[in-house]
């Protein structure tokens, strides 16, 4: 008897794509943030805006590298200020990586710890612009400069030219600053309209900023 070959279908391999992971644009305002000010929030709050970003984390760092220590309260206080500036804000979060990492803060380390953390993550390290001048000088800046994007926010008469790559970001002009508000405290002047109002009175109730 004949035998019927019986033929069986060709199987044909499915490639099966895997789905690209979107990645997710995330500013940082590193700093003392002694005190914390309306113009670091209007930084911030138009870098998120300008540049789409998802979110902006607040560092406050444990040991500033580059300030006079005296001259600088406790951390804990610092974070304090922040979380109260930035309640309410959407997109404003409080990271204290530094601060529970302790001592020297040096930017290199919190962008490595972060990448790790958060490899979807593309980061916009947010600087004003006399903060640019100074990049040459920062711990391992060859290095950092491969790992995120510098956003410099232009201040008026403030001229920079450097060799790393920069978005400039166009903000309301405002002269104020930390060093500043310290001084008025200091002198026992209003501070009124300079930092959010539960700061102010944060400052008052902890008498931060008297013995100068």
């Amino acid at each position: 008897m004949k035998q019927t070959e019986i033929k069986t279908p060709v199987q044909t391999k499915v490639q099966m794509q895997t789905p690209k992971l979107s990645r997710h644009p995330v500013g940082i305002m590193g700093g003392t943030f002694n005190p914390i000010h309306l113009g670091h929030l209007i930084m911030a709050d138009q870098v998120m805006s300008q540049l789409k970003l998802e979110k902006v984390l607040f560092i406050p760092d444990a040991q500033p590298p580059h300030q006079d220590e005296k001259l600088t309260i406790d951390a804990k206080d610092r974070a304090e200020m922040v979380e109260l500036a930035i309640q309410g804000h959407l997109g404003f979060e409080l990271d204290l990586l530094e601060i529970a990492r302790g001592g020297k803060s040096y930017t290199y380390d919190t962008i490595v710890d972060l990448k790790k953390h958060h490899p979807l993550s593309d980061y916009y390290l947010i600087l004003g612009a006399d903060m640019i001048a100074y990049l040459p000088t920062w711990h391992k800046i060859d290095e950092l400069a491969q790992l995120v994007t510098f956003v410099g926010v232009k201040r008026p008469g403030i001229k920079v030219e450097t060799k790393y790559p920069v978005i400039w970001v166009d903000t309301p002009e405002i002269a104020l600053s930390s060093t500043k508000i310290r001084d008025l405290v200091a002198r026992h002047c209003s501070i009124n309209y300079l930092v959010p109002q539960k700061v102010q009175q944060y400052i008052r109730e902890k008498g931060l900023y008297l013995g100068k």
